[in-house]
């Protein structure tokens, strides 16, 4: 998809606001500026004039911002079409349009020649520039912000099935009596749809990208196939004997295969990791064969750490008096790139730790606050140089996948806990959403508005109560911005979801199929 974002507001590599257009074609930005790029190409807006929306009327459209498609080589209102098209298409908007055809937020398909689109300039223009133009879906900005794609770093999502179902409980207790066995009754069959589902919801909160750790790795796979989105897609061991070796169990020859048939496929969107749940839940054999296995491979790891303060303690009990984080260090685990998700419990030696293995730290503060487990030191890991991302955790303890609320929580507790109004300020937070949770993907080409970065975007109306006025937005999308104001998520330059409608993923059967199968699931636990 070739989309031009203009007269927009968009948040820049520097995670300034900036004004002007952003340009894709495929899966790559191709223009990032205040200059409308057809008019370099002698476009049809062109006659000198490099104003940012003139011609677009004041105001919204009548209905909500919604997808329309136009194929013509005029400029004309778009005829209605039916609404809940599943097959990727865009859908039909109402309300009035501006002379391009485009109301406010709103985008259509122009499927026009070098010779339409470029005019009669179009041999003194920029070639490739012009060709780039042919085809163009364009998107009216006014009342909307464009930002890059979030990054959820911390998930578990065919846990979709327990959310409400553990209410009320410690971390020991939630776990043992709740959640595990639950889990020992999940099948394949319930797993594939509540995936399918909790990533509709992150496509809904404007996620493009999220590192999630379970089983049922054919499943999250294929939910991540179907649906577009780009994943990190871990599996491991979990040991409870001291004894156990990793080559023994089932998870390390599972491991091996999931990286030679799914590792950088989908066109880089899927990546697999490894993951050791935690200190608690392995050995040491299991920790150095996993770091090594990963190293070797080039993959990543994920592991939970020092997510309470019982868990910090008693793993130093265990191991000498190292903490958790020491302690795979000294096994050499962290040699492949790591994301440690909670952290809440850390130590300064251990941020020096992370700092310098390139560790990437998780802070989960609603799931951490919920079970009441503490707030990572999220000031500290900055200042020593942790690259810190965001990820909700699973929806048993949260209970959604709704990033801006993380967002929102982690500027705000910074602030309360340490009686400090100076910590965490937007630009860390969201970068933190973003960029941080790129890096710690591996996907270095991600993760910002600039030219050569992948087209995932996101668009949030802004034309609301909730975010007027807007002295600085970057302060209105962390302590203003809703999940909600999403109206546009964008991977690889496709259109995921748009005011309401998924392009590729079925929720009211997703949604169904899950209900189903948590009464199944519930009714064997009573038998």
């Amino acid at each position: 998809m070739k989309a031009l974002f203009y007269d927009i507001d968009y948040l820049d590599s520097d995670f300034t606001i900036q004004h002007g257009y952003v340009l894709t074609d495929g899966a790559i930005i191709t223009y990032v500026g205040p200059d409308d790029p057809r008019e370099f190409a002698g476009g049809p807006q062109g006659n000198g004039s490099r104003g940012s929306g003139a011609d677009t009327p004041q105001g919204r459209s009548d209905g909500p911002h919604e997808l329309a498609s136009v194929e013509a080589s005029g400029v004309s209102s778009p005829p209605m079409s039916p609404q809940g098209r599943s097959d990727g298409s865009h859908e039909v908007a109402s309300g009035k349009v501006d002379p391009q055809g485009v109301a406010p937020g709103e985008v259509y398909s122009r499927k026009l020649g070098a010779a339409g689109l470029c005019g009669t300039n179009a041999a003194q223009s920029d070639t490739a520039l012009c060709d780039s133009l042919t085809d163009l879906s364009l998107f009216s900005g006014r009342g909307c912000l464009l930002i890059p794609g979030l990054y959820n770093q911390h998930t578990h999502i065919p846990m979709t099935l327990l959310r409400g179902y553990a209410e009320g409980l410690p971390l020991d207790a939630w776990l043992n009596t709740r959640v595990f066995p639950f889990e020992a009754q999940i099948t394949p069959e319930a797993a594939l749809p509540a995936s399918e589902l909790a990533i509709a919801e992150m496509l809904r909160f404007g996620v493009v990208s999220f590192a999630d750790m379970y089983n049922f790795s054919e499943q999250r796979i294929r939910a991540v196939a179907t649906s577009g989105i780009k994943a990190n897609i871990s599996y491991g061991p979990v040991a409870f004997d001291p004894d156990t070796r990793y080559e023994d169990l089932p998870a390390c020859a599972e491991v091996t295969r999931l990286i030679s048939d799914y590792h950088e496929s989908l066109d880089g969107r899927l990546r697999i990791d490894i993951f050791v749940h935690s200190e608690y839940l392995s050995n040491q054999h299991i920790v150095q064969a996993v770091g090594e296995q990963a190293f070797q491979a080039g993959v990543g790891t994920h592991i939970h750490l020092s997510e309470t303060e019982r868990e910090h303690q008693e793993g130093k009990q265990r191991r000498g008096g190292l903490t958790p984080c020491a302690y795979f260090d000294s096994l050499g685990f962290f040699r492949a790139p790591c994301t440690a998700a909670h952290c809440v419990w850390t130590e300064p030696d251990d941020w020096q730790i992370m700092a310098s293995r390139g560790v990437s730290a998780v802070l989960v503060p609603a799931s951490n606050a919920k079970l009441g487990s503490g707030f990572a030191p999220v000031t500290e890991m900055l200042t020593a140089g942790v690259n810190v991302t965001l990820g909700t955790d699973g929806v048993a303890s949260n209970n959604n996948h709704n990033l801006f609320k993380e967002i929102y929580l982690t500027a705000l507790l910074a602030k309360g806990l340490n009686k400090n109004p100076l910590l965490v300020s937007p630009t860390e937070v969201l970068s933190a959403a973003t960029i941080g949770g790129a890096r710690a993907q591996g996907r270095r080409d991600a993760g910002r508005i600039e030219v050569g970065a992948r087209a995932d975007l996101v668009v949030l109306d802004v034309d609301q109560p909730w975010m007027q006025p807007a002295y600085d937005q970057r302060y209105n999308l962390v302590y203003s911005a809703q999940g909600s104001d999403v109206i546009l998520t964008m991977v690889d330059g496709e259109v995921l979801y748009s005011n309401g409608e998924w392009t590729t993923i079925d929720v009211s059967r997703a949604a169904y199929q899950t209900r189903q199968a948590t009464g199944k699931i519930l009714a064997a636990l009573d038998s």
